[in-house]
């Protein structure tokens, strides 16, 4: 064993609290920690005399710290690999009841049937500002018609639609 090995060894010894202390703040728990520590033993073993290592409790100290860096980084990338997510029996099913299908469509065909009622040119303009996303003033300028007549004609076919669609017609 080398002269270098033999120094940190002992310091390793004498300063087992405080490296693990390090060690655990950086890789999060204790039995990590340890075989951490246990690491860095193994690694001051083989450590040669050349160069020769001048302050060996930073030498030591910046080691376990390394050892700890690797081993949280590790930790990490293999909980990352088997770490999906919620396995397919836990996702909860966000589709619709079949009841409230039902619901939904009726007041699908109720909305579909009050658009059908409404004036061609009402129902015009409701196009153009729902699908087309134009503005009332895009509007009033396409059709030729002032921006307050646009605005009438979409309150009076989302209120047509509406009472259509809750039952109020």
């Amino acid at each position: 064993m080398s002269v270098n090995a033999r120094a940190l060894t002992r310091l390793l010894l004498n300063e087992r609290s405080s490296l693990m202390r390090l060690v655990q703040r950086i890789v999060g728990d204790m039995t990590a920690a340890e075989d951490v520590t246990q690491s860095l033993w193994l690694r001051v073993q083989r450590v040669n005399d050349h160069p020769p290592i001048l302050n060996k409790r930073a030498y030591l100290f910046r080691l376990a710290a390394n050892l700890a860096r690797d081993q949280a980084r590790s930790d990490r990338r293999q909980n990352g690999l088997f770490d999906h997510g919620p396995l397919p029996e836990e996702i909860a099913d966000d589709t619709p009841l079949a009841d409230r299908q039902l619901l939904d469509r009726e007041a699908l065909d109720q909305l579909q049937q009050g658009l059908a009622e409404l004036s061609p040119r009402c129902r015009e303009i409701v196009y153009l500002r729902r699908m087309e996303n134009l503005s009332a003033a895009e509007i009033a300028q396409r059709l030729g018609i002032s921006r307050q007549m646009v605005t009438r004609y979409i309150a009076q076919a989302m209120e047509h639609c509406l009472n259509r669609v809750t039952g109020d017609a």
